[in-house]
């Protein structure tokens, strides 16, 4: 009863792109951060070369930011290839570099709220995951409660059964702790963790 009500607590309070999303990320807690020392080496080196060929030829780095899926230079680094949102982050900072604002810090700031917005939407699994936590006790309360009150539908009943109906009251707080604070908190700060660690890539 106690999962089953923390399961349709998480359904009700998140849409369902929200729910696979969380799902998904899951993962997470047992992969553990995407990008490794290496990625963050092989993403210099790509903005190095983007840069030195901007400097050298603005026509010609424009190939690899309007088409980084068939850029040679992007091919390079197979494994920021293909994360999209990286791609596209890369791409767009090039993009608004080239178009030489009279004010330098103007792109800064799109990028920040570009990279605060996506760092918000990552962390919505990790938000989703606490909420349940928080009211897995709450749902054990709830569980010991009814057991009480069976309880005290049978308090005509000698001992050995009051003291198994009462027992089976107080596995429902039990439950309800445990699984918050032993499995689902942990989670979520795994997960949070993760994200965080992730997030450095992009900034």
């Amino acid at each position: 009863m106690i999962g089953g009500a923390a399961v349709g607590a998480f359904m009700i309070s998140n849409d369902l792109s929200a729910v696979k999303h969380t799902i998904k990320d899951m993962g997470k807690v047992f992969k553990g951060p995407k990008w490794k020392p290496e990625d963050y080496r092989d993403l210099l080196c790509l903005l190095f070369s983007l840069i030195r060929i901007a400097k050298a030829n603005p026509v010609e780095v424009e190939q690899h930011i309007e088409n980084p899926e068939n850029s040679t230079l992007f091919s390079a680094y197979p494994k920021i290839q293909k994360d999209k949102e990286a791609v596209d982050l890369i791409c767009d900072t090039m993009r608004s570099a080239s178009m030489n604002y009279d004010d330098p810090h103007q792109v800064e700031e799109v990028l920040e709220k570009r990279m605060e917005t996506n760092f918000h939407h990552a962390m919505h699994s990790s938000h989703a995951l606490q909420t349940v936590a928080d009211g897995l006790p709450a749902l054990g309360i709830v569980a010991a409660v009814l057991g009480v009150i069976k309880t005290m539908g049978s308090i005509d009943q000698p001992p050995e059964v009051l003291g198994k109906l009462i027992g089976g009251a107080l596995v429902g707080t039990f439950l309800g702790v445990f699984l918050a604070y032993g499995l689902v908190v942990p989670f979520a700060g795994k997960l949070k963790a993760v994200v965080e660690e992730d997030n450095h890539f992009s900034s």
